[in-house]
């Protein structure tokens, strides 16, 4: 998808604020059963049609209105979309609300496919 030079600027901004976990360590965290919140932020179809292992659904149009209900202020909480773009920016926006332990999947819902990491229906 070509993103315009405005959205990659916004996105870079926030990948220095927010720390990235890579799809590797995720997967690590997943199967060693770590307390964790996964989050997906995609839009209700992505999420509808296969999430990662584990992980509950808050559109990034929802995800600040609604976290309160999935996560404490001190939980890992980790945000994925569909290429690590909308995940950073609404992983900024949750440290801004006082979460602590926010991480922004690099690569998103494709690295992981691409890695050929398990997907499920939600």
């Amino acid at each position: 998808m070509n993103h315009s030079p405005e959205f990659i600027t916004l996105c870079e901004d926030a990948k220095t604020r927010v720390k990235e976990i890579s799809i590797d360590s995720l997967k690590q965290k997943l199967d060693a059963n770590t307390p964790i919140c996964l989050i997906d932020v995609r839009e209700t179809a992505e999420f509808q049609a296969n999430k990662l292992p584990k992980a509950k659904h808050l559109s990034k149009g929802m995800v600040e209105i609604h976290i309160h209900n999935l996560a404490q202020k001190d939980d890992v909480v980790i945000l994925y979309c569909g290429g690590g773009n909308r995940s950073v920016l609404a992983a900024d926006n949750l440290q801004k609300m006082g979460y602590s332990n926010v991480l922004s999947m690099q690569g998103g819902y494709k690295a992981w496919i691409a890695a050929g990491h398990p997907v499920e229906k939600p």
